[in-house]
């Protein structure tokens, strides 16, 4: 049962779920999800998932005011049962009576509750206004050292792949400081339980849908922390996964159905053929290999096509979102799962919820396939309704592209060029705004690197990245220049963050405890986020840019009569740019302020940028 059940509650179920058990011989219920429901959803469905020994036997009936059973419905494992409700827009919060008829008559029952929709917080999605904070909870802070043993996993912090015993109450402790740096939003790797025996820090083996990982906190903790992210003006993403659960889900002892996981007899890898999903040509075989393949042998892959699981998915989304009220949602590994389902999905909460916002993880090279699975592509016949999309071709071409031997050269081959090159196909896409902007995540090489000489680099992707459309997302300790080579393992690109850990020797959520470089890019973000709050011409404006020449980049955000002007100067010598080409923009501004120094830059006849520089001005 889940810590957010009040006492009675929990209480009366067990109660009532001993009694059955002892008058059905054989069966009983050892769990119903979800859990709980709440009065007055737009849609009126709710699919109960019930398990236990011989359930399918049982024959189960509710009476209540405004529900109704619509089906019941078996598979052919005899310890669950599918019970679907209708429920009324009349029918009122309140504990509801499920009564079971055995096959010798008895009649048993338990409760079920409808909750009051109290909370009208959050569910507000995420859009360019924000900036993503992304963290994996097991490596950001270890708030409570008391939960971080489960059952014979413990926590290593010398070994990279196993637990270090972040939590959310190390989350919690600082919240300040994310918010102090100017980040509007967090984004959390999966919190749900992973109860794998080799402890699976990521969080993308799950084992229950339902329940926060105990090493983290409590379900009651989760909701509690995005309340008070909230309270602070911070909005909350949750990393889901459909694709697959953990090898160590009770599922895998007792499917709910013989179809409930694909290739269940024998291991099939998946051929990460991602092209497949959209290509005319594939091969049937291909495409079955790309989405019924599993991962990983720990992580079976899942059947969407299986409509009971279908549900069972949606109404978990919806679930966490009305308990916690979340304000986003990252689906992994978007192109896996079933199309349909996807899209069902995306349609389905959306319905709910109309100002929320999902973004699927669409691993792409090429921006004709990343719009492909945004919403109401023109390019894509059936529609994803999947709003917003992550920019990998943006974040592989700028991590090679503003690197100072790309730009040694001028012309179009340079890195700045290819930069231009990919916002200029925006064309694809039907919402430019609507798409996620990053230099680096979790799973990618870390973009600072330990030879970069000076912050050159780091301040001119950044000044890009917090300007050009989008919406931005910078991984946790990129404020203090963590770094860590997709070659090193995944541990390595997910290090403990310094001072998160009692008895850590340097503390670098403290000036005092950073070094002076570090202090440095802190700075910098933290003064171009904190203005990036305030400037609707980056968050809300209209993009007009030219193609570089001498590997200066200049663009513009537009808004009514607020003009912000960027130039990148990636060329390693100051360049001298004749203003007349860019009045289109700049108009009868004369002096523009730079965002970082506050210096005054007239900008009437010509401006030097200097070599791997960069202004960003705020017209005048």
């Amino acid at each position: 049962m889940y810590k957010t059940y009040t006492k009675s509650f929990v209480f009366v179920v067990l109660l009532c779920v001993t009694a059955l058990g002892n008058a059905f011989g054989q069966v009983s219920i050892n769990r119903v999800e979800p859990a709980f429901w709440w009065a007055g959803m737009k849609n009126k469905q709710l699919q109960l998932m019930v398990n236990g020994t011989g359930i399918a036997k049982a024959k189960p009936m509710i009476t209540y005011p405004g529900v109704k059973i619509t089906e019941v419905a078996k598979t052919d494992n005899p310890n669950y049962l599918f019970i679907y409700l209708d429920i009324a827009t009349s029918a009122k919060p309140g504990i509801m009576r499920i009564k079971f008829t055995g096959a010798n008559g008895d009649v048993k029952a338990i409760s079920y509750e409808l909750k009051a929709r109290t909370d009208h917080s959050g569910a507000l999605g995420f859009n360019s206004t924000d900036v993503l904070y992304l963290l994996t909870p097991d490596r950001f802070a270890n708030g409570s050292t008391e939960n971080d043993v489960l059952e014979a996993v413990g926590v290593d912090r010398k070994n990279p792949d196993a637990r270090h015993g972040g939590d959310l109450k190390g989350v919690a402790d600082h919240l300040n400081y994310i918010k102090d740096l100017g980040f509007t939003t967090v984004w959390f790797n999966p919190v749900q339980e992973n109860r794998m025996p080799n402890g699976s820090y990521h969080g993308y083996a799950i084992t229950d849908f339902y329940k926060i990982d105990p090493r983290f906190g409590s379900n009651a903790e989760f909701k509690q922390l995005t309340a008070d992210m909230h309270a602070k003006g911070m909005k909350v993403v949750m990393d889901m996964i459909f694709n697959h659960c953990g090898l160590a889900h009770p599922w895998m002892k007792d499917k709910p159905a013989a179809d409930w996981i694909n290739n269940p007899a024998k291991y099939v890898q998946t051929n990460h053929a991602k092209l497949t999903a959209m290509d005319p040509h594939a091969a049937k075989k291909e495409k079955d290999i790309l989405l019924d393949g599993w991962f990983v042998p720990d992580m079976p892959d899942l059947n969407q096509r299986n409509r009971h699981l279908a549900t069972y998915l949606i109404q978990n989304s919806i679930w966490w979102i009305e308990y916690a009220r979340i304000d986003g949602i990252r689906q992994d590994t978007y192109p896996y799962p079933d199309y349909a389902f996807m899209a069902r999905w995306c349609k389905e909460v959306m319905a709910e919820y109309p100002n929320f916002n999902i973004v699927g993880e669409s691993w792409y090279g090429k921006p004709g396939e990343t719009a492909w699975w945004q919403r109401n592509s023109a390019i894509n016949p059936n529609n994803t309704y999947l709003k917003t999309v992550m920019d990998f071709p943006l974040t592989f071409t700028a991590d090679w592209g503003f690197n100072e031997d790309a730009n040694r050269n001028g012309g179009e081959q340079s890195g700045i060029y290819q930069i231009f090159e990919v916002i200029a196909q925006d064309f694809l896409y039907p919402d430019p705004n609507n798409i996620l902007t990053f230099l680096d995540n979790h799973d990618l090489g870390r973009f600072t690197r330990k030879d970069d000489k000076n912050l050159d680099r780091f301040k001119q992707a950044f000044a890009f990245l917090l300007t050009t459309r989008g919406i931005p997302q910078i991984y946790y300790g990129t404020e203090i220049l963590m770094e860590g080579p997709k070659s090193d393992g995944d541990g390595q690109i997910r290090k403990d963050f310094p001072g998160g850990w009692p008895g850590d020797k340097t503390d670098a959520f403290t000036a005092e405890g950073r070094t002076d470089k570090q202090n440095e890019a802190f700075n910098y973000l933290r003064r171009l986020l904190n203005w990036r709050k305030t400037n609707k011409a980056v968050t809300a404006g209209k993009l007009i840019h030219y193609a570089p020449y001498d590997n200066v980049y200049v663009y513009a955000r537009i808004y009514g009569e607020k003009t912000v002007l960027v130039m990148l100067n990636a060329s390693g010598k100051d360049q001298t740019l004749e203003m007349a080409r860019f009045t289109d923009v700049t108009g009868k501004h004369a002096v523009g302020t730079d965002v970082i120094t506050g210096k005054a830059v007239s900008i009437s006849k010509n401006v030097t940028v200097p070599a791997r520089g960069q202004y960003v001005l705020e017209l005048n």
